[in-house]
């Protein structure tokens, strides 16, 4: 074979393999279910994309049909525009364990028109959770999609806003604290009521004239260990995710990480006096 035939089959080789490596699923069906209500839950696009609809008969879920152990997830969500108090649109991850459970929430509440949104972010690990963090978001969430993520391995956990980091939750083990690291999780959204406590603490209620409710979400990717899988994946230390450079914020990851947090968060557990006389052990140790 000559030398241009030669190169001709590397850009072929080179070509086929970026292709395979980013084929992500294409469509709600490949990886997610109906979890609950599902005739609150209809496709759009040939199903890449989807609405959520909460009404005063239900709010509605679906579920990933599979559980991971790290990763990374995430999907573009547009979310209630208006007049959304009282309404909760949530992406979480959870283990179904019950008491042992471990979870990694993202929940999204809702508030009166012109009021911004606010994302509420939760850790579970080994049952223990009780870690909320509360960001405003500084843009309109029901304006356009926005990328929401959750990033885990073994040295930490990110929440992230169209790349941003809002919340880093450290593997501190070593000094006691529970990790989330044992038990695969599956990947969980609903839309639903939680006017009892989701906006001003419960203080704005729900206005069901304004019903129905609507959320959208596209571009569904998760990367991880499917479980059940090999059990050797989730130790290998050649996941991407484990890398170099995935065990700690870059220099430019953290400086927007610094912005959010002096700019934009508005309540966190670590300073809630009031809840913790005593700081909790995981805020000592840096999170």
């Amino acid at each position: 074979m000559g030398a241009l035939g030669l190169l001709a089959c590397v850009v072929f080789a080179v070509a086929l393999l970026s292709c395979t490596a980013n084929a992500r699923p294409a469509t709600f069906s490949q990886d997610f279910r109906v979890a609950w209500a599902d005739n609150h839950i209809r496709q759009l696009e040939g199903g890449k994309a989807i609405q959520l609809v909460l009404d005063q008969t239900s709010g509605c879920g679906f579920a990933s049909k599979y559980q991971y152990l790290f990763g990374r997830v995430s999907m573009k969500i547009k979310l209630v525009p208006g007049d959304s108090a009282g309404t909760v649109t949530a992406f979480y991850m959870n283990s179904d364990t019950d008491t042992v459970r471990d979870e990694l929430d993202f929940e999204f509440l809702g508030n009166r028109s012109g009021q911004p949104y606010t994302v509420q972010t939760n850790v579970y690990a080994h049952g223990k959770g009780d870690r909320e963090q509360r960001v405003n978001l500084w843009f309109d969430p029901a304006a356009a999609f926005h990328t929401y993520s959750i990033f885990w391995n073994h040295h930490h956990v990110v929440f992230s806003v169209d790349d941003i980091p809002i919340r880093v939750y450290k593997n501190n083990e070593a000094r006691g604290i529970p990790f989330p690291k044992f038990q695969p999780m599956g990947v969980y959204s609903t839309l639903w009521e939680a006017d009892d406590w989701a906006t001003r603490g419960g203080l704005e209620k729900i206005d069901w004239s304004k019903a129905p409710f609507y959320a959208y979400y596209k571009d569904f990717d998760i990367e991880g260990c499917q479980m059940p899988g090999p059990a050797s994946c989730a130790s290998n230390p050649g996941n991407w995710w484990e890398g170099a450079a995935h065990q700690q914020l870059s220099p430019e990851e953290a400086r927007r990480y610094r912005w959010v947090r002096m700019n934009h968060v508005i309540y966190d557990y670590c300073t809630d006096k009031s809840r913790y006389p005593v700081t909790p052990p995981e805020c000592t140790a840096g999170i």
